[in-house]
């Protein structure tokens, strides 16, 4: 039987239209992923920065008018998804802090103290939603191991609920990132009022950078490793179940 030159153009036309569908996908998968971090994160920080810096506004009124996006998405998640939208209200409760504490006037020391403010309110907050079963620190981890790929996406929903040893890490992440940042509150303030100002004013920063460096190690070990691992053996499990 003969191979026609319409049959060969019609399979390889079939097997184009697949392979583009594939790289589309490829393509467009990691942005859903990001984005709650790009509208929740991304967004109102960048605003902040642009406005006081960009623009020359005040730090109240950048911080006012960065808080709108999320304001208006924690509103908007509570009426319409009748559930609170965690990052965007984080952001707006640090917002709202870092209004108080601008209006808060004091000698240099209670100066540089106040700074560490909106770390000790992400740090408190990050393990508030450890306690209640929601770890906020999931929405930046999880698009980095998803890496937009459904496959993988499913993966991690069936982990999820179905394994606590991927649960326990997937807490642990936040864990860690929590109690790091409260112990940076907690260092900077105590270096605010027992080392002299000079110091305090450089050191501030590397506290700052050294908490979020050794967040990054220990969360890593603690839970990315782990929870890579576990999806990796996830999609090798699937993969023998389907051949």
């Amino acid at each position: 039987m003969s191979i026609t030159a319409t049959e060969i153009s019609t399979g390889e036309t079939a097997r184009a239209a697949r392979v583009g569908t594939a790289t589309t996908r490829e393509t467009a998968g990691p942005r859903p992923s990001f984005l709650p971090l790009i509208v929740d994160v991304a967004v109102p920080v960048g605003s902040y920065y642009l406005l006081k810096n960009g623009f020359g506004m005040s730090t109240m009124a950048a911080l006012g008018w960065s808080s709108v996006v999320p304001a208006v998405r924690t509103v908007w998640s509570v009426v319409k998804e009748r559930k609170a939208n965690a990052l965007a209200a984080l952001i707006l409760c640090v917002n709202v802090v870092g209004l108080a504490l601008s209006l808060v006037a004091g000698g240099p020391r209670l100066m540089l103290a106040k700074d560490s403010g909106v770390s000790s309110v992400i740090g408190i907050s990050v393990l508030l939603s450890v306690r209640f079963g929601r770890p906020m620190m999931t929405a930046g981890m999880k698009p980095f191991l998803v890496k937009g790929d459904a496959a993988r996406a499913a993966a991690w929903d069936r982990l999820a609920a179905g394994s606590e040893r991927f649960r326990k890490a997937e807490r642990a992440f936040s864990l860690v990132w929590g109690t790091v940042l409260l112990g940076e509150c907690v260092a900077r303030v105590v270096g605010a009022y027992t080392l002299p100002i000079d110091t305090m004013v450089w050191l501030g920063t590397v506290v700052m950078i050294a908490s979020m460096v050794l967040a990054f190690l220990i969360s890593g070990r603690l839970a990315v490793v782990p929870m890579e691992k576990m999806l990796e053996q996830e999609l090798a499990g699937g993969a023998r179940t389907h051949s």
